[in-house]
């Protein structure tokens, strides 16, 4: 189940335009269910919070053909699932793992502390994770 609402961590004016595209993500995430066909499936848990995501990835040619996300958790790690998914579209094996930590940040917009970090980077995790099984 969602949190409730409350955008009110995320400081200043200039962060507006960011937190409603968070709390819009959040409300209306994309790519947002399962996919029965897919290369790769992981799952993702952040321990700290309780948040946990499944991303499931299908490559044609070695490219995403599509993705989709499961799971629950807070405004951030929502966001930032269904913001990553949206990115990943059309990209390739080789471009999905130059995605780093710094990109997930850009996305998102906005700065995270400590805690909100972990939630903000679970979908990156959970990426990464997944592509490694693929080298399996």
């Amino acid at each position: 189940m969602r949190e409730n609402l409350d955008p009110s961590w995320i400081g200043g004016e200039e962060a507006e335009i960011y937190r409603e595209n968070i709390l819009d993500h959040y409300k209306n995430p994309r790519n947002f269910g399962v996919l029965t066909k897919y290369t790769f499936k992981n799952r993702g848990i952040n321990p700290l919070c309780g948040d946990n995501i499944e991303l499931f990835v299908l490559l044609e040619n070695n490219r995403v053909k599509d993705v989709k996300f499961h799971g629950g958790g807070c405004a951030i790690s929502t966001a930032s699932a269904s913001m990553l998914t949206s990115k990943i579209k059309g990209m390739s094996l080789n471009e999905l793992r130059k995605i780093s930590q710094e990109d997930i940040l850009e996305m998102i917009g906005i700065n995270l502390g400590i805690v909100r970090m972990k939630c903000g980077l679970l979908c990156l995790k959970t990426l990464t994770n997944g592509i490694e099984k693929i080298k399996e």
